[in-house]
């Protein structure tokens, strides 16, 4: 039976006990009834895991002591999703959960000229990416930017890479503008990938142009129109796995 598996943001590769938090504690003491001297499963979601075992089960301060630490490559390919926010939240929550699963390293919420909802809790979406890494048994956190206005995603702002270094950049639209099948423009050999995905209404025309302008090439998920989330995870799909 595989071993219980738990996410530790602060974890100190140094030390050789952990004090896990009090949710997840609780998780392991009141829920799961874990005792001293069984053993669960860390991972700090950058690509370790720690195999621990229970020396304190107390259900706030639970400690653990580090048995075995695996080190985990990053996945051959690296791959960013730009996505408008949606109107309806949980369709977005609904994409962050599926693009974990299917192992996207970077989710950029966008704000474009047509996006209606703008409102992000953003550590309510932070618990959804953990929760779906867990869940199907990763090791590796996708980052989350805070959301940027489109207009300003060439700009450095904060943590938010510098976009001309990946070495593939896509925009997906629905207008009827020249635009290339994406499974015909994926080079497997190219490491970093990014895409952008629009709001129900699309990206406008001035949105795309700047896109081009910045080198995107226009691209297209297939011949019927889907919604921004399952686009998103088209795209995910067809990034990750061709």
């Amino acid at each position: 039976m595989a071993l219980p598996f738990f996410y530790s943001e602060t974890i100190d590769t140094n030390k050789t006990e952990i004090v896990l938090n009090e949710e997840t504690s609780k998780h392991v003491v009141q829920v799961l009834r874990m005792q001293n001297q069984e053993q669960l499963q860390l991972t700090d979601g950058k690509g370790k895991i720690f195999t621990v075992e229970i020396t304190d089960n107390n259900r706030k301060k639970c400690t653990v002591a580090v048995k075995k630490v695996t080190n985990h490559q990053p996945p051959p390919t690296n791959i960013t999703i730009a996505i408008s926010l949606l109107k309806h939240v949980n369709r977005f929550e609904w994409f962050l959960e599926k693009a974990t699963e299917i192992g996207v390293a970077e989710i950029i919420p966008l704000i474009c000229t047509r996006t209606e909802k703008q409102q992000f809790r953003y550590q309510r979406m932070k618990t959804i990416l953990v929760s779906a890494m867990l869940q199907s048994q990763q090791c590796r956190l996708p980052v989350l930017q805070e959301p940027v206005v489109f207009d300003k995603l060439w700009q450095p702002i904060g943590t938010l890479p510098k976009l001309e270094t990946y070495h593939q950049k896509f925009i997906a639209h629905c207008r009827e503008d020249i635009k290339r099948d994406l499974t015909d423009q994926v080079n497997k050999s190219l490491a970093s990938k990014i895409i952008l995905i629009g709001p129900e209404g699309d990206f406008t025309g001035e949105e795309v142009a700047l896109a081009i302008e910045h080198h995107y090439v226009p691209v297209s998920l297939g011949n019927t129109r889907l919604r921004t989330e399952t686009a998103g995870v088209v795209a995910a799909s067809l990034l990750c796995l061709v």
